[in-house]
């Protein structure tokens, strides 16, 4: 036993290192970059931060080259696609809309965005008003399904085939509901690797909030499995969940995060949030309480990586890390299954892999865009 604890913690000790010296020296590194707080005088789970360890370091990698589809059919001509949008205020399905704009016009392809308001009400009507427009295909963007399931069957009745982001925990094709593919990286993925950070910059002590919307069962699993990835450190304890639906997090957010100050104060080292808006909304707090940008409470979002969040990271301010989702990649793949939807060719079963983003290897970027996509889908289609 006293063999296997020695070897454990020299493996940290060697992944501390070399994570300093990739965030001093990568280039386009910025003087943003967040400094790992001290190490504890002994660490209470050598093994699980070894772990952590090596998945963040392949994590944090921005050189990998296209894995996705590279073949398909070509492109079929003049299809119209109805993007209908939880919220446009969510960064992740704005960005996603916006690639999926680019890509319907690099295919040759109309789109329209219709605006759900992040309501039951305002998604519900803006389902159907897509369904009414009997468009070629229609995005579900960001909500459940189920709420709108009265609109499914009917989209299903007319033929209609739908494909989701972020629409159900899986990625791939759906049965129930009946989606052709859901577009997302795995959620069991970004989880595990969003507590995983938080473990390997902790060195395994840590006091964590959590930011969540329980109101969407996606959002909900991913707190759940989240706090089950924290738990295999003893050293990383949870303070508290909050639940906070993305619609009102620029209202409730800040006032949260005075009273979690107040709280918690000192004990409060990290936090994790299911989508990076929380912490566009808990930075004024946070600076009124005159927390210091780079300091703690050290921030990731475990998605989705919009400009914001890439911004706050770069310059030091109130956010550490994020899981990104490549937003406009996963555009693209949506046109490329709806693509293979109207040709009766079965979806890719493409599943990006996670990655984390920092200021050390951000480069100075507003988003996660791996290259080759455009180039592979280009040729698929033909174009």
């Amino acid at each position: 036993m006293r063999t296997n604890r020695k070897t454990a913690l020299g493996t940290v000790a060697v992944l501390a290192v070399a994570a300093t010296v990739t965030a001093g020296c990568e280039r386009g590194a910025s003087t943003g970059a967040v400094p790992l707080p001290p190490a504890p005088a002994k660490t209470v789970c050598p093994s699980a931060l070894a772990e952590a360890g090596r998945a963040v370091q392949q994590a944090e990698k921005t050189d990998s080259a296209w894995n996705g589809p590279t073949s398909g059919p070509t492109a079929v001509p003049g299809k119209n696609i109805v993007y209908v949008a939880q919220t446009m205020t969510n960064p992740g399905v704005a960005g996603t809309a916006k690639g999926v704009r680019e890509a319907a016009k690099a295919i040759g392809w109309s789109v329209r965005v219709i605006d759900g308001q992040g309501t039951p009400a305002g998604i519900q009507a803006a389902f159907g008003q897509a369904v009414t427009l009997r468009p070629s295909g229609i995005v579900i963007g960001g909500f459940d399904p189920h709420l709108t399931s009265q609109q499914v069957a009917k989209a299903g009745a007319d033929h209609i085939p739908l494909i989701g982001w972020h629409a159900v925990d899986s990625p791939g094709p759906s049965r129930n509901p009946e989606l052709f593919s859901n577009i997302t990286t795995k959620v069991q993925d970004v989880a595990r690797i969003s507590a995983d950070w938080i473990i390997t910059h902790s060195h395994g002590d840590a006091g964590v909030v959590m930011f969540t919307d329980a109101s969407i069962p996606f959002a909900r699993n991913k707190s759940e499995l989240i706090k089950k990835e924290l738990a295999t450190c003893s050293g990383v304890r949870l303070l508290t969940e909050e639940n906070i639906p993305i619609s009102d997090t620029s209202s409730r957010t800040p006032q949260e995060v005075s009273s979690l100050l107040s709280r918690f104060g000192e004990k409060w080292t990290h936090s994790i949030a299911i989508n990076d808006v929380y912490f566009a909304d808990a930075a004024p707090a946070l600076r009124a309480a005159r927390r210091k940008g780079a300091g703690p409470p050290f921030n990731i979002g475990a998605g989705d990586g919009d400009p914001s969040a890439f911004q706050r990271i770069d310059s030091g301010q109130f956010q550490a890390a994020t899981v990104p989702e490549p937003l406009s990649e996963q555009g693209w793949q949506i046109v490329d299954e709806f693509n293979r939807a109207f040709s009766d060719a079965p979806a890719s079963g493409y599943v990006v892999p996670v990655h984390i983003a920092t200021a050390a290897n951000s480069g100075g970027l507003t988003a996660w865009d791996p290259r080759g996509y455009r180039a592979a889908y280009l040729k698929i289609w033909g174009k």
